[in-house]
């Protein structure tokens, strides 16, 4: 795997997961700046089995190129890997709400084996947008993750930082809804750890 995409002092180890889309319910992946970026790492393994995944963009971070090199170094052609992918961008976290409000409209379009959500709640901290607005359009992205992750497979990538305003909870309401999550950091000689601390057989068990 390459490691050309991310920051140089990131060195990302090669295990054989979690670079892998979840196949059920919601999962997320947080802890790191880069996890938006991160995110990418994980659509070969789908892509290259003939999946088709939609991004719902909130990071702006979505790399058509970095797209077309992974296919490249898998023998494919970059269009073999973009046929399959559909991104729609977010740049407010009210933008971001309505995208998860359509997302059942662009699966009868595109019937997707997987959704990608970046930057949630990350797009919820904006200053610019006063607590109760943030807080509702919040709730509102929660219920519609719910409803999403019942018709396939949902991955949310997160760079948000620790917050001490009053909605420092997103994130972990965002954990206790999902089925799994997953906690990634760079450690102190600059690669990447992970850690999954909420299992999927904690749902699959109760």
């Amino acid at each position: 795997m390459s490691i050309n995409a991310i920051p140089a002092h990131v060195a990302v180890p090669s295990p054989p997961k979690p670079w892998i889309l979840p196949t059920r319910g919601l999962t997320v992946f947080y802890g790191c700046a880069e996890m938006p970026r991160l995110s990418h790492y994980f659509l070969p393994h789908a892509l290259i089995q003939g999946k088709n995944i939609v991004c719902l963009d909130g990071a702006n971070r979505f790399d058509s190129l970095l797209i077309a090199r992974f296919a490249r170094q898998r023998g494919c052609e970059p269009s073999a890997f973009n046929e399959r992918l559909r991104c729609a961008r977010a740049f407010t976290c009210f933008q971001l709400t309505e995208l998860l409000v359509r997302a059942p409209r662009l699966l009868e379009s595109f019937p997707a084996d997987f959704l990608i959500v970046t930057a949630l709640p990350d797009l919820y901290f904006d200053e610019d947008v006063r607590d109760g607005d943030a807080f509702a359009s919040f709730r509102c992205a929660l219920l519609d993750l719910k409803r999403l992750a019942q018709l396939l497979p949902v991955a949310v990538f997160s760079g948000a930082s620790p917050s001490l305003t009053p909605r420092r909870n997103f994130l972990p309401q965002l954990a206790r809804q999902a089925d799994c999550v997953w906690r990634f950091s760079v450690k102190e000689d600059h690669e990447l750890a992970f850690a999954i601390e909420k299992p999927e057989q904690t749902r699959l068990a109760s």
